[in-house]
């Protein structure tokens, strides 16, 4: 195999974005310096193996935990987030313990508790440990990413992250709290994308799906956003019905343009698709993966 990057394989191989939003809904945030960050994308190699056990046991408990990083960030007193909760917190290193610990037990967080962010997050993967590409892509969009909101005081606040999942998607992204997640940003196109979700569409040339969302729900849902990306670009979409098997799924969907409401069929079909997952996995080549694809759009009223 002659590619030295699973994200380039990716796009030769047509391996599409729509589908791969998997996310956690409940989101733990912990600001940690990258230069510590181990391939686990939630343990540093400076963390007390208790703290570890702590992160590991949240995890386990249903709420995913990732590291943050920027360079203001002091080193040894934490930036946290929980989300979808929009809760924000500043925590000494020496306390961390005891700050998860009471959170886990429903106690007062008063102490630590800062104003909650009015801004959504914006975190982007450069967790180079895990995989090389987003080392090389997902960095180079980070910093167009932070530069770009300081630039235009757009409304976004952005991190670096550990793995957010997608490696050969790279650079992937996450908006939270909604959960949206993208991939293949490149640096050129991040001012449309962050002035898109300002204006709360999304950005389809990389949009992934609303990780709440299963993936062939994810799949239907940008296949219908492009199809109204030119005549009814603010509608809001609302699943009402899902049926068919792991094969085929006929979904439908309500779409809402002002005081308009039309009814779209989406059918989505489970295709094979030979692809490599990421950088670790180019020595032993492409392996046989299930994605989804839209077949066919109909509009039953309106």
């Amino acid at each position: 195999m002659t590619h030295t990057f699973c994200a380039e394989l990716s796009q030769q191989q047509h391996d599409p974005l729509a589908g791969s939003a998997a996310h956690a809904e409940q989101n733990l945030l912990i600001s940690w310096p990258r230069a510590k960050w181990q391939r686990n994308l939630r343990h540093a190699s400076d963390m007390a193996d208790p703290l570890k056990t702590q992160l590991d046991e949240i995890a386990a408990a249903g709420r995913r935990v990732n590291l943050i990083h920027r360079r203001a960030q002091d080193a040894t007193c934490h930036q946290i987030f929980l989300m979808p909760e929009r809760r924000r917190f500043n925590v000494a290193r020496d306390e961390l313990p005891r700050f998860l610990d009471r959170w886990r037990q429903g106690h007062s967080l008063a102490k630590w508790e800062q104003a909650p962010p009015e801004a959504d997050l914006i975190l982007c993967c450069t967790h180079g440990k895990k995989d090389k590409c987003c080392a090389k892509y997902g960095y180079r969009t980070y910093k167009a990413l932070a530069a770009a909101v300081l630039e235009h005081a757009l409304p976004f606040d952005v991190w670096e992250s550990s793995h957010l999942g997608g490696c050969r998607l790279a650079a992937s992204l996450i908006v939270l709290p909604q959960v949206r997640k993208y991939g293949r940003l490149h640096p050129e196109q991040v001012l449309p994308f962050l002035r898109t979700e300002a204006s709360g569409r999304r950005f389809l040339p990389g949009y992934r799906g609303d990780s709440r969302l299963t993936p062939a729900q994810q799949c239907a849902e940008v296949a219908l956003l492009e199809r109204l990306e030119f005549e009814a670009p603010f509608s809001q979409l609302t699943l009402t019905d899902d049926q068919g098997d792991e094969q085929q799924r006929t979904l439908r969907w309500q779409c809402q343009q002002a005081e308009h409401t039309t009814t779209f069929e989406v059918q989505c079909q489970s295709v094979a698709l030979l692809r490599v997952d990421t950088c670790a996995d180019l020595d032993q080549g492409p392996t046989e993966s299930f994605v989804w694809q839209a077949t066919r759009i109909e509009a039953i009223n309106g």
